[in-house]
């Protein structure tokens, strides 16, 4: 071999080693990076390369000698290092969905702190017999829960996640107190009113939130830890009415400060929502919150949208156009479905229910029902990833639907009166049950999913006032439609409607595990 050929290869050689050591392809870069491809022919080129003055990338070598040292002792001893800051910050991300998720107990404490007591606030403060003002104090909760809903998009977008979080705790913790103070009907329907307010927030503030901070790839398992503090939250007000005797609601009322306190100092602490902050305009800052969520390589989950949002051109008033209405309206049927399957009916009313059917210990029937929720999204958070959003959603209609039927069939029949406390205790947490594996979770999770960044806040604003108008409607009405139609066939609409969501979902809900946001809009988009 000539030495013109030697140190022609080692030229060559000599400007792979200047591609790795800047961490480039190795592709012709300014004339001077290519890739090596003979190992024993580098070694050859390299100690002729020494030999050589005239390759033009020669003098570069000696130059990157040094720092090529430095970057063999990094990866002996660094390496792992390296690879970590690559990896998601699950410390980081489950401290901020943590706090987030305050909001979402707080959303379950206060649906479900009324069920026990509400008999003994009536006699205390001087409604006792009248079925409109006792529907009052639920529903005025919900009333101020769809107001909290309407506004709550719009603050994310105004002020940010983290701000409008902080705002939310202030009537979270006027509320209840104001509650557990009350000497007359006003002063108790005021404080539902404000606890109704901050609920309304959290439930649109808490999935867009913890969608926005989660990895991809634990979006959804993330995701379902709303529901699951959903159901803690009632699960907890249930157990509260069991070990307090009904006397001691201002105690309950009070308890509820607790996780309002949480989320308002946890707050201060927690990060921007980075998808937020890129369509504002922030790209630097973004970027940087999001590699220290989701590592370096994490962070192209921002992708081009938010530069392209820029300060967010889909406001309210465009949530209904062309570009972004297949996602919101997508949204707000969802929950139009969710909540005529009959669940709050089930949560506000089971000891209601428990005690027409014969069974003793309502309010204990009413905590079984809490722990088989918790369960029920245990389990969903285990598969959701799994499964997938639709199969799971599909599923829990279905069950639902079936659950549902049982009971109106029971409650109904003659021939299955003797069973009845039976069919009502079995048939409502084979229903819960349904419900927490799909309809529960998913439902709050894909919303934020299937829209697009512009609107992302406002959608699931929409989407949640859907929900807690349908919850009040509910609310106000179960007791009249039951007493003017008999529970049975106030059941059987509950099945008709799940069985209808099971055939919607199946037909027009897409798959959304494992994609991104990108992605999935590409999908929305065709």
């Amino acid at each position: 071999m000539s030495i013109s050929t030697m140190q022609s290869r080692a030229s060559t050689f000599s400007r792979g080693v200047i591609c790795v050591e800047r961490g480039l392809p190795a592709v012709a870069r300014a004339g001077c990076c290519v890739r090596p491809t003979n190992t024993a022919v580098h070694k050859l080129g390299l100690l002729a390369g020494g030999l050589s003055s005239n390759s033009s990338c020669a003098p570069r070598l000696q130059q990157q000698r040094p720092q090529q040292q430095q970057v063999a002792a990094r990866a002996a001893s660094g390496g792992a290092a390296a690879s970590s800051s690559d990896s998601p910050n699950m410390g980081a991300v489950l401290a901020a969905v943590g706090v987030a998720c305050m909001g979402a107990f707080a959303f379950g404490y206060h649906l479900g702190v009324v069920n026990g007591p509400l008999e003994a606030i009536a006699q205390e403060l001087g409604f006792a017999g009248n079925q409109a003002l006792s529907g009052l104090v639920v529903s005025s909760t919900l009333a101020g829960a769809a107001l909290g809903s309407l506004t709550g998009g719009s603050l994310a977008e105004s002020f940010g996640r983290r701000v409008s979080f902080m705002l939310c705790a202030l009537p979270m913790l006027a509320g209840p107190l104001l509650s557990a103070a009350a000497t007359t009907l006003n002063v108790m329907v005021a404080g539902r009113f404000l606890a109704g307010l901050a609920i309304g927030l959290s439930s649109a503030l808490v999935p867009l939130y913890i969608s926005e901070v989660s990895p991809t790839n634990q979006r959804g398992t993330l995701g379902s830890l709303n529901q699951l503090m959903i159901c803690l939250g009632i699960l907890a007000a249930l157990l509260v009415n069991v070990a307090l005797p009904v006397t001691d609601w201002r105690l309950m009322f009070n308890l509820a400060a607790a996780p309002a306190i949480i989320l308002l100092l946890g707050m201060l602490g927690a990060p921007e929502s980075p998808t937020y902050l890129a369509n504002k305009g922030k790209r630097d800052e973004a970027v940087a919150v999001a590699t220290k969520l989701w590592g370096r390589s994490g962070a192209s989950q921002l992708g081009a949208g938010g530069a392209k949002a820029g300060g967010g051109s889909g406001g309210a008033p465009n949530l209904f156009s062309g570009a972004y209405r297949k996602g919101v309206v997508m949204g707000c049927i969802l929950f139009v479905f969710q909540q005529f399957s009959g669940i709050n009916a089930i949560v506000y009313f089971s000891s209601s229910v428990f005690k027409q059917a014969g069974i003793a210990s309502g309010a204990l029937a009413s905590a079984a029902v809490g722990a088989t929720n918790v369960a029920g999204t245990l389990i969903a958070t285990g598969l959701i990833e799994g499964a997938g959003r639709k199969q799971l959603l599909t599923a829990s209609y279905l069950g639902m639907a079936a659950t549902m039927a049982l009971m109106a069939a029971g409650f109904g029949l003659p021939a299955l009166a003797p069973y009845s406390g039976t069919i009502a205790l079995g048939g409502t947490l084979a229903y819960i049950l349904s419900f927490a594996i799909g309809a529960g979770p998913v439902s709050g999770l894909i919303v934020p999913e299937i829209n697009k960044e512009a609107v992302r806040g406002n959608a699931v604003s929409a989407a949640m006032v859907t929900h807690w108008i349908c919850n009040v409607a509910i609310g106000q009405n179960f007791m009249a439609a039951t007493a003017n139609y008999g529970i049975s066939a106030v059941y059987a609409f509950f099945g008709l409607c799940s069985l209808i969501a099971a055939g919607y979902v199946s037909a027009n809900v897409p798959e959304t595990k494992g994609k991104s946001f990108d992605q999935i809009q590409a999908e929305m988009d065709r």
